[in-house]
Formats: structure tokens, C-alpha cells, sequence
């Protein structure tokens, strides 16, 4: 499965970026990107691990509940 990274804004929109067949190759280059980043940027930059664009998309526009204290 391949590694699609995108960038994320407060509202959930979603901006395609890059897909990586190897982990390191999309953490390196999630990184970089981050580091590009200032304190004015009002959007994030993930990876996702997912069968295709459309799921990885599903998945970081999904909410997802936060853990019930003491759940480790």
C-alpha cells in the first residue's frame, strides 16, 4: 500500500501533495515540509498509510474519538 501525504486545514479541507511507495521516503519528505512551515501557516502536513487517494482521504477527514482516560 502506498503513502499519500497531504496537507490539512482547520476545516478539514484536504490538498494532494505526493504519494511514496516507501515509508521513509514520505516521512523525509513530510518532514522537509513541516520544516517549511511558519508560525502564520494555518494547515498541517500528514501522511497517511492507505490502498488508494480516495481512502487515504476518508481517513484523515474522519473524526476520530478521543480515548476514555486510563486506555492504554
Amino acid at each position: 500500500m502506498p503513502y499519500f501525504v497531504f496537507t490539512v486545514y482547520p476545516n478539514k479541507t484536504l490538498d494532494y501533495l505526493e504519494t511514496f511507495s516507501k515509508y521513509r521516503e514520505a516521512r523525509d519528505y513530510v518532514r522537509e515540509q513541516r520544516d517549511k512551515l511558519t508560525e502564520n501557516d494555518e494547515f498541517t502536513v500528514r501522511l497517511v498509510h492507505a490502498k488508494h487517494k480516495e481512502e487515504a482521504e476518508r481517513l484523515l477527514k474522519t473524526t476520530r474519538e478521543a480515548r476514555p482516560a486510563g486506555a492504554e
